[in-house]
């Protein structure tokens, strides 16, 4: 609970600089950086539509097939999030109701080389397009070719999308938020990156929209006597690899199950490439916790608020009842955290750091708008506006009753100069 999420002040001032130039610059500046971090001058920073029509051959077959498959899931089930506008008659012909729009352009940063994940791609264009965002503009580092990664333009090209840069950093960030002769502003900015982008994410915030300023990532597993220990070593591990300061914690009221989970997880780590990353992670950010009971395994979970949330017990759907806080939960010893991570369909990008709270994960609701209607009648108005116009003046806002009373006065005369004609 200690992990904070602010930034050094070096990043701080680095990032000030950066979206500093790029307002002032434009192209000019995204060059230099781009030069400058990535050490390429990409020419041109749009990469060339032909550009793409090869590159899914730069995945093997298998990994093909997986991105396809992953897609559909992960289409199928944001689809089931898509929203209806709504209108409704109120009587005296009033219509209220609710527009449900969906954003014009959104930004995705996708991290290159050894960083890249075609999950992070699929996970973050895929509701855009089920909202029916009109313009896509993905931005990504340049490899030594001047281009974005081979398997970037490879899974972008699977989803269809054409508008992709070949730029990374805060410098990418900051094109999306103001534009650039290039770079065309949009409207919402997500995606993954290093403290860099998510410190830049964070300042546009206001001016653009974002998914969120991510954190380390963490998994929280609840447990009972009846949890098999080998599995929720390995889930916890699972998350322990992604950086030094990922979170992996087993809150358990049977103290065996704790100790067995240990004994296994001491064990499987020394024998993972990432090793040196997973013992950090746990030394720093890592724990077996016994409570007496599950219900206070439970409060304490609650607190954590965890990103990933995985329920081994002999009950996993009535013990979920009590849960509050949790980003997303997996039930049962077959709900791995890695098959929502890649293939299952609901969104891997979610809220971190406690934030679960009062943050939901990535969907199309963060691609769409809504926008109130209402239209109201002369009838209505004559009815209400006695009203209207007290609330008005009670707030000592009089511009606003002298906005309804004109309507009424004007009624009242034209009726009355009706009568007398």
């Amino acid at each position: 609970m200690s992990r904070g999420g602010t930034f050094s002040d070096e990043v701080d001032a680095t990032v000030d600089d950066i979206l500093q130039r790029i307002r002032v610059e434009g192209d000019a500046a995204l060059l230099d950086l781009t030069e400058r971090f990535d050490g390429v001058r990409p020419d041109p920073v749009k990469v060339p539509t032909d550009a793409l029509d090869g590159a899914p051959h730069a995945l093997d077959d298998d990994l093909r097939d997986a991105i396809k498959d992953a897609a559909a899931n992960i289409r199928r089930f944001h689809q089931k999030q898509v929203r209806e506008s709504w209108f409704t008659e109120d009587g005296d012909g009033v219509v209220l109701g609710q527009r449900v729009v969906p954003m014009e352009r959104a930004g995705l940063y996708v991290p290159g080389g050894t960083a890249f994940y075609p999950s992070s791609l699929l996970m973050n264009a895929i509701p855009a397009q089920v909202a029916g965002v009109e313009e896509i503009h993905l931005v990504s580092p340049p490899q030594e070719d001047g281009r974005p990664h081979p398997l970037v333009l490879a899974t972008a090209a699977v989803l269809g999308l054409e508008h992709i840069y070949a730029v990374g950093g805060a410098q990418a960030v900051g094109a999306l938020a103001y534009g650039t002769d290039t770079v065309p502003a949009v409207d919402t900015i997500v995606g993954p990156g290093n403290a860099y982008v998510a410190a830049a994410k964070k300042k546009v915030f206001g001016r653009v929209g974002i998914d969120s300023v991510a954190g380390p990532s963490e998994i929280g597993v609840l447990a009972d006597a009846t949890a098999n220990p080998e599995y929720v070593a390995a889930d916890l591990l699972s998350q322990a690899e992604h950086d030094e300061r990922a979170s992996a914690i087993l809150i358990t009221p049977h103290r065996p199950l704790a100790e067995s989970v240990q004994a296994h997880v001491e064990q499987m780590v020394p024998e993972l490439p990432r090793a040196d990353v997973i013992e950090q992670a746990l030394t720093d950010y890592g724990a077996c916790i016994v409570p007496d009971t599950m219900n206070a395994a439970v409060d304490l979970m609650n607190e954590l608020a965890v990103e990933h949330l995985e329920i081994h017990t002999r009950d996993p759907w009535q013990t979920m009842t009590r849960v509050r806080h949790a980003g997303a939960i997996f039930l049962g010893e077959h709900s791995s955290e890695p098959v929502g991570d890649y293939f299952a369909g609901p969104n891997h990008v979610l809220p971190t750091g406690g934030t679960a709270r009062h943050a939901s994960a990535l969907g199309v609701d963060d691609f769409v708008r809504t926008q109130s209607v209402l239209s109201y009648t002369e009838d209505r108005l004559r009815k209400t506006g006695s009203k209207i116009t007290t609330l008005a003046e009670a707030e000592g806002l009089h511009a606003h009753a002298e906005a309804i009373r004109a309507r009424l006065d004007h009624k009242t005369k034209r009726h009355a100069g009706s009568k007398k004609s």
